[in-house]
C-alpha cells in the first residue's frame, strides 16, 4: 500500500466556516499577532489570549469537517495515510482520519504554562469550549493555556513530521500559504521519486519546485480532481 502524506493548511478548514489567518477578513485584521499569539501576549494579558482562544475553540466546535475532510479520511481504504496539519482544530480526525500530526498544536488540548510548556508531552483535554485561568490548572498548580504553538515558539512535532514524509510515495499540499517557517520547508524533504501535488485557489501563483502538479481549486474541488487523476469514476 503507497504511503500518501497530506499535508493541510487553513484552506483546509476555510470551507468549515474556520477563518484562516492571513486571507482578507482574516483573524490577523481583527487582532494582532502580538496581543494574541505569542508568550509576551500570555506575560502581558493571560486573559485576553484566554479569551481569544476560547472563541476559537468554541467556533470549531460548532464547526463541521466538511467534503475535502471527508474525502481525506476516506483514502485510507486504499492508502497508507498520514497527515500534517498546520490546523489546530480537529476537524480531520472528526472526519475519520487516524494518523495526523499536529504541527502548532490542537486546540481541544490544554498544557501547562510553567517553565517547560513549549515541550511538555503532557496534554489536558478541554470539556466544553472554555479554559478559566482561576479554575484550570496543571498538577504543578500553573494555570492551563491552549495546546498551541505561538509565534517564537518551537515547534516540537517538526521532526516527527519530518520522518514522516521523507518517505512518502505521494504527497498532497493543500490549502496552505507555504509563508510559515519552518513547516514549510517540509515540501523539501520529500524523495525525488514522490509523486507532489499542491491544491489552492491561488496554486498558480506559488513558486513551488518543479516535481510538483499544481491544481489551482479549493479543498473540495481540488481533492476531486485529484481523486479522479488516480480514480476515472470519480
Amino acid at each position: 500500500m503507497k504511503k500518501m502524506v497530506i499535508f493541510s493548511g487553513a484552506g483546509m478548514s476555510a470551507e468549515s466556516g474556520i477563518n484562516t489567518f492571513r486571507d482578507s477578513k482574516g483573524l490577523w485584521e481583527q487582532y494582532r499577532i502580538e496581543d494574541v499569539a505569542t508568550p509576551e501576549a500570555w506575560a502581558k494579558n493571560p486573559e485576553l489570549v484566554q479569551r481569544f482562544y476560547n472563541a476559537r475553540r468554541k467556533n470549531i466546535l460548532e464547526a463541521q469537517p466538511n467534503a475535502a475532510h471527508q474525502l481525506i479520511a476516506n483514502l485510507e481504504d486504499n492508502f497508507d495515510v498520514h497527515i500534517i496539519t498546520q490546523n489546530i482544530d480537529d476537524l480531520h480526525e472528526r472526519a475519520g482520519s487516524s494518523k495526523v500530526i499536529h504541527l502548532h498544536g490542537n486546540i481541544r488540548l490544554a498544557k501547562t504554562s510553567g517553565p517547560n510548556c513549549q515541550y511538555t508531552t503532557e496534554f489536558y483535554p478541554i470539556e466544553g469550549t472554555e479554559l478559566d485561568l482561576n479554575k484550570h490548572f496543571c498538577k504543578a498548580g500553573y494555570p492551563l493555556r491552549p495546546h498551541v504553538v505561538w509565534f517564537g515558539e518551537a515547534v516540537p512535532a517538526y521532526t516527527v513530521a519530518q520522518d514522516c514524509i521523507q518517505d512518502a510515495d505521494i504527497l498532497v499540499v493543500i490549502g496552505t500559504s507555504l509563508q510559515v517557517y519552518p513547516v514549510a520547508g517540509l515540501i523539501h524533504e520529500i524523495p525525488p521519486e514522490c509523486a507532489a501535488y499542491y491544491i489552492d485557489p491561488k496554486a498558480d501563483q506559488q513558486y513551488l519546485p518543479a516535481q510538483f502538479h499544481k491544481i489551482s481549486q479549493t479543498a473540495t474541488e481540488g481533492m476531486k480532481t485529484l481523486l479522479s487523476l488516480f480514480d476515472p469514476k470519480v
